[in-house]
């Protein structure tokens, strides 16, 4: 009709096709299913430890989209599954690796649960000091801009991991070199058990940016698009050559710190409910309706799916074979 307005959806003015934002809500909630299934898991005797991604899926599977898996870097830190499986890996993949066994793609079996890692999957493997995986990116970044090569190096961390030395001494030198890489604070309010407050003076962990003297922006992590939208920004002006971001994305830990943790010790019920409201799984979903993109059949065709594939894959990794015991001397010394 003349004169009509035609507004574009959210995610076509990002650039975003309707099968893309599908893939992402899947890859939120299979995220979410595998960190559900964990949980029953070490509850039941079968798995030593697990470390969560709930609440904080929106933020990575929005970052991790912004990116190209097949030619950028990912440096995660231990609570990424999100941007781990949106980096390629699979449930069967995830679960061989919780259950340690020979066929664990991360380690063979030698890392402890939630420590990640694949070459073929552009994925370092992460380590347990907080920070450490952050000078190494930057070293990333670095080789790209010495070899001329337009990969783009992400690196995620909490916000108390903000604090360490590696972070600063990371962010100094990308700064003063501007590299290709994007500083990525998962912002879940917590440090175990330390509120924000009493992390850091600062207002924002994205303020932090400006003595390095690179941007840094702070988004709504529950809010995938737009965690999409300014990491896509970031990643682009890393490519032009124009150095790092410090993007600071505001999120929530809707589970203790870990297994062998009890938050009840140092947040309230009623905290945690109120941040359960604004899940990110709960408002994209949401969008995705309204847009007419998804309803409860095609909600639950999709789930049904991811669920029979992370069933197969726990049956397949509780009877894998264990790594042999000399495995233990395999790369340690020079053969």
């Amino acid at each position: 009709m003349k004169g009509e307005i035609n507004v574009l959806s959210k995610h076509h003015q990002l650039g975003l096709t309707d099968d893309q934002v599908i893939a992402m809500y899947e890859k939120m909630l299979e995220a979410r299913l595998i960190d559900e299934r964990l949980w029953l898991l070490n509850r039941a005797g079968k798995l030593p430890f697990v470390v969560s991604c709930q609440g904080q899926e929106g933020a990575q599977i929005g970052a991790a989209f912004a990116m190209d898996p097949t030619i950028d870097y990912a440096a995660p830190y231990y609570r990424d599954l999100g941007t781990i499986l949106a980096f390629g890996q699979t449930p069967k993949d995830i679960m061989l690796h919780m259950y340690a066994r020979a066929e664990d793609p991360n380690s063979g079996g030698r890392q402890m649960p939630g420590h990640y890692g694949s070459k073929k999957h552009h994925l370092m493997s992460i380590s347990s000091p907080v920070s450490t995986q952050i000078p190494h990116a930057v070293g990333m970044a670095l080789a790209a801009k010495m070899r001329k090569e337009t990969f783009v190096t992400y690196v995620s961390f909490g916000e108390g991991s903000s604090n360490q030395g590696d972070f600063h001494e990371g962010c100094n030198f990308a700064g003063v070199h501007k590299l290709p890489v994007i500083f990525f604070c998962e912002n879940n309010q917590y440090a175990i058990s330390v509120p924000l407050a009493k992390q850091v003076a600062c207002e924002h962990i994205a303020d932090r940016a400006l003595g390095y003297g690179f941007p840094g922006v702070v988004v709504d992590g529950n809010d995938v698009l737009e965690v999409y939208r300014v990491t896509k920004e970031a990643v682009d002006r890393a490519r032009r050559g124009d150095g790092p971001t410090l993007i600071e994305a505001l999120t929530y830990r809707l589970t203790p710190h870990s297994s062998d943790d009890d938050d009840r010790a140092y947040r309230s019920k009623e905290e945690v409910d109120e941040a359960k409201a604004k899940d990110a799984m709960i408002v994209f979903k949401d969008y995705l309706v309204k847009q007419g993109l998804l309803d409860e059949s095609k909600e639950k065709t999709i789930r049904d799916r991811l669920m029979q594939a992370i069933n197969e894959a726990t049956d397949y990794a509780q009877t894998a074979q264990d790594p042999p015991p000399e495995s233990t001397l395999d790369y340690v010394y020079a053969n």
